[in-house]
C-alpha cells in the first residue's frame, strides 16, 4: 500500500466518494465511521488547539483501501471523535486489509516529516477489532510501548424472533413492570412516533434536544453549541442514509419522552435519550419508551439493541449484556520523541 497524508479538513473532501464504501466494509462498521459523523464531529466539537491530520491508504491498483483520521493536541494523537460523544472509534479499513492498513498508517505516522506527537491514546476500540491483535505486532516492531485497558462497556440486548420471547428473557419481577408500564401508559393513550422524511426534521431534532435538556441537571449543561450542531447535523444525513431512528412518546400531543437511535445494520444504536420528568410522571414514559423501541426492533427483524457506553443500572434490568472497549497508548521511545 502506499499513503497519502491529508493535513486539515482536505480529506472530508478528498476521501468523500470513497469513504463510506469503505466505512460500510470496516473491521468496526458503526454509524460513527460514517463520512458524515466524522465530518460533523470535526466541524463542531473540535478540541481547542488541535490540528487534523488524516492518512489515506490505497492499494497497487488505487483504490482507497484504509482511512486514519486522528487529531494531535499537546503531543498527543487522537482518533477523530475521541471521545466523549463518540462510542466505537477504529482504523476504517476491510477485514483481509487490516494488517496492510495498519502498517501502511504506522509508517506514515513515523516519518520524521509527520507533525509531531509522542504519544498515541486510541480510545474506544471494540474487543472483537482486529487492531487489538495487529497493534502489538506493529509497536514491537517499531520501538513503541504499548498499554491495552478496558476504557468503558457498552451494554448490548441480543434480540429474540419475538416480544413474548424477549420479555420471557428478564427476571420475573422486571417482566411484570415492564408489562404493568406498557398497559398503564396504553390506558393513558400514549402513542409512539416515528420521524420520518415527511416530518419537519429541524423541530423533530429540537423537540428531543429540549427533552434531553430535561433528563437531568449533567445532560443539561453537556448539551452545548457544538453538540447541538452536531445532532442537528448528523440527524439530517442518517434520514437521507435511512439509518435516522429518533422516536418519541406522545400523551394528548405533547412529547414527554425520546430516543435518538441509529437503525444500522441489524441493530438499534442507543445514542441519546431525553425526559421530561414532569410530563406525566406516573407514566414512566421513558421506560415505555424504551420498551416499544426494543419492541419495535425485534418486529423489524433487528438482530441487537445496543445502548452503547455507559454501567447505567436501568441497561441492565432491560437485559442488557456488557461487552467491552479498549483504549490503546502507544509511547514512542524517549530518543524518538
Amino acid at each position: 500500500m502506499f499513503t497519502k497524508h491529508l493535513p486539515g479538513t482536505a480529506a472530508f473532501d478528498e476521501l468523500a466518494a470513497a469513504w463510506d464504501t469503505v466505512a460500510s466494509q470496516g473491521i468496526t462498521d458503526t454509524p460513527f465511521q460514517t463520512h458524515a459523523y466524522q465530518q460533523a464531529w470535526w466541524r463542531h466539537l473540535q478540541p481547542p488547539s488541535a490540528d487534523l491530520h488524516t492518512i489515506a491508504a490505497y492499494a497497487d491498483d488505487g483504490r482507497l483501501a484504509a482511512i486514519g483520521c486522528f487529531y494531535i493536541v499537546d503531543g498527543v494523537l487522537h482518533f477523530n471523535g475521541c471521545v466523549e460523544e463518540t462510542d466505537y472509534l477504529d482504523l476504517i479499513v476491510q477485514p483481509d486489509e487490516a494488517e496492510a492498513g495498519w502498517t501502511a498508517v504506522c509508517q506514515q505516522l513515523l516519518q520524521p516529516d509527520f507533525p509531531h506527537w509522542h504519544t498515541a491514546k486510541l480510545c474506544n476500540i471494540p474487543a472483537a477489532s482486529a487492531t487489538r491483535t495487529i497493534m502489538p505486532q506493529l509497536a514491537q516492531a517499531h520501538g513503541l510501548s504499548l498499554q491495552e485497558e478496558v476504557y468503558e462497556v457498552c451494554p448490548i440486548i441480543a434480540l429474540p424472533p419475538s416480544f413474548d420471547a424477549y420479555l420471557d428473557m428478564l427476571d420475573s419481577k422486571q417482566r411484570r413492570e415492564v408489562q404493568r408500564k406498557l398497559r398503564r401508559a396504553a390506558g393513558a393513550d400514549a402513542r409512539l412516533r416515528l420521524i420520518g422524511p415527511e416530518d419537519d426534521l429541524p423541530q423533530a431534532v429540537d423537540d428531543f434536544l429540549a427533552l434531553l435538556q430535561l433528563s437531568t441537571f449533567e445532560k443539561r449543561d453537556w448539551l452545548n453549541d457544538g453538540r447541538r450542531a452536531v445532532f442537528h447535523e448528523v440527524a439530517q444525513a442518517a434520514l437521507d442514509a435511512g439509518t435516522l431512528q429518533l422516536m418519541f412518546m406522545e400523551v394528548n400531543n405533547q412529547k414527554a419522552a425520546a430516543l435518538f437511535n441509529f437503525d444500522y445494520k441489524g441493530r438499534i444504536w442507543v445514542y441519546n435519550s431525553g425526559l421530561d420528568p414532569e410530563a406525566f410522571g406516573g407514566l414512566s414514559l421513558g421506560v415505555v419508551l424504551t420498551a416499544k423501541a426494543i419492541e419495535h426492533a425485534i418486529e423489524n427483524g433487528r438482530a441487537e439493541f445496543d445502548f452503547l457506553r455507559g454501567n447505567e443500572t436501568y441497561k441492565y434490568r432491560f437485559g442488557a449484556q456488557d461487552t467491552e472497549i479498549f483504549r490503546l497508548t502507544l509511547e514512542k521511545a524517549e530518543g524518538h520523541a
